[in-house]
């Protein structure tokens, strides 16, 4: 199977299958417990239909938005996630790469395997730092200042991760920080040798955001641990007005999922929210995002611009998400998948695909930019 083979998520996955080893693959794909609400937040947005409005004259499709102050050419951007140069020893040089060419956000993870500044140098599109907050507050301010001082735009504050969801295909496969294969797992992992060359030949994995602050004392550590015993649990909205203070620019929550706290967000001068169940990798049996969506828009969309994430793998999965009432749509296994697969040529292709379905999708609505969508194009099942 070649990359031109790819034509949607299911192949770029399987794609990635065949390329990456198991235990890798597994931290892309998996979630926590019984992974019942992964699947229910696909389900989610399967079971909810378009009707679309004909004779409209679309001619040409606008597809940009303006997202906490930033202008995105497409209502998509690609969200921040961890240990990208472990999938492919590109890791967010091609994801931002990939953003810039299609003019969208971009996020780097605090467990991000590039740093702040060599992002920000490299592309001037938008870039949202994912911050997960520590026990060690003086780790959190220089982590926040070391976001200003790279000059990104947009602080996304993790919330829904102060301790570590229970992920058993990571626990079966041993998966972790640094990233150490289990010796069961050596044959795995020497079927797929040029995941395993590229492994070898380039330079060494590193977590720039915390390598000067956090001494993993040469172990590994699971995601979960990490989770569990550096983040501070007793993180309080409180603790969350005085960043927001601080960082004194577009601030916004990762990991909402009530209207009654989208509306404390709104309080507290938060610029963005996005309804997130973190993919189902954190607490299983959460409502998906999407059927959280019309409730939280009603309650703060004049407020504050609402996100989503979670599950979205097509276009026309977008179009449902505007149409509810969401501003963007967070991408997340769907780029992980073809930058495991592939790098920065699979990014690019998972974009350019993501691109030509929401152009085709939104001619074949009727609508010739995102403010023509509403829920008037919506009908549940």
């Amino acid at each position: 199977m070649r990359l031109t083979e790819c034509h949607n998520f299911k192949d770029f996955r399987e794609l990635a299958r065949r390329r990456v080893p198991g235990a890798i693959f597994d931290y892309i794909d998996g979630g926590a417990d019984d992974e019942v609400s992964k699947r229910r937040n696909a389900a989610a947005i399967e079971a909810c239909d378009l009707v679309p409005n004909i004779l409209r004259g679309v001619g040409q499709v606008d597809l940009s938005v303006t997202v906490m102050g930033q202008k995105l050419a497409l209502p998509v951007y690609l969200s921040p996630t961890a240990l990208q140069r472990v999938f492919h020893p590109d890791g967010e040089r091609a994801t931002g790469a990939a953003a810039a060419k299609f003019g969208t956000m971009f996020g780097v993870s605090s467990l991000g395997t590039v740093s702040l500044g060599e992002m920000r140098r490299a592309h001037s599109t938008p870039q949202c730092y994912q911050f997960y907050f520590h026990r060690d507050r003086g780790l959190n301010r220089a982590m926040m200042q070391s976001a200003r001082e790279a000059g990104v735009e947009v602080m996304m504050l993790t919330v829904d991760s102060i301790t570590g969801g229970n992920r058993e295909r990571d626990k079966r496969s041993g998966f972790g920080i640094p990233f150490r294969p289990k010796v069961g797992a050596l044959l795995d992992f020497a079927l797929k040798p040029l995941w395993g060359l590229n492994y070898l030949t380039h330079e060494r994995l590193s977590l720039p955001q915390l390598d000067a602050h956090v001494n993993l004392g040469g172990t590994t550590m699971s995601i979960s641990r990490y989770f569990s015993e550096m983040l501070d649990p007793g993180m309080n909205w409180d603790d969350v007005a005085a960043m927001v203070a601080e960082w004194g620019g577009p601030f916004c929550l990762k990991g909402v999922m009530s209207s009654q706290d989208a509306r404390r967000a709104a309080d507290i001068g938060c610029a963005g929210i996005v309804l997130s169940n973190h993919s189902g990798r954190q607490l299983d049996g959460t409502r998906a995002p999407f059927d959280q969506l019309a409730e939280v828009v009603d309650a703060v969309g004049d407020r504050l611009d609402v996100m989503v994430d979670g599950g979205f793998t097509r276009g026309n999965h977008v179009i449902k998400a505007l149409s509810m009432g969401a501003k963007a749509v967070g991408l997340g296994s769907y780029y992980l998948f073809a930058l495991a697969a592939a790098g920065q040529p699979g990014v690019e292709r998972a974009m350019a695909l993501m691109q030509d379905e929401l152009v085709r999708g939104m001619k074949l609505m009727g609508a010739r930019n995102v403010a023509d969508l509403s829920r008037e194009n919506l009908r549940p099942h």
